[in-house]
């Protein structure tokens, strides 16, 4: 399994301390959300509302350099469009891996 970095981000900061708390700071408000209401989709078989919660995560995924786990994301999310929850465990283990990353931070 991959393991998140920050490389992305300091790229993108060019050095700036303030633009990359800025964007930990977002994926820190933002990755919350998003994972509990990707749970309560499914909670709920809203599957459908899953892949737009799977959407907007699969985009923290990228910036934190998982190239492969992006790739998962990106073929989960339009699995859920067909109804299909297909690589399901491999996304979730993903998400908990960035979760995890992220309250680190």
């Amino acid at each position: 399994m991959e393991e998140p970095n920050l490389n992305y981000i300091l790229k993108l900061s060019a050095k700036s301390v303030t633009f990359k708390e800025k964007i930990i700071g977002i994926i820190k408000n933002e990755l919350p959300v998003e994972a509990d209401a990707y749970y309560r989709c499914l909670r709920f078989n809203k599957i459908k509302e899953a892949s737009e919660c799977v959407h907007k995560i699969k985009h923290k995924i990228s910036i934190y350099g998982m190239e492969n786990s992006f790739y998962i994301a990106q073929e989960y999310e339009n699995n859920l469009r067909e109804g299909n929850l297909a690589l399901q465990k491999e996304f979730e283990e993903t998400l908990f891996i960035i979760r995890n990353f992220t309250n680190q931070l």
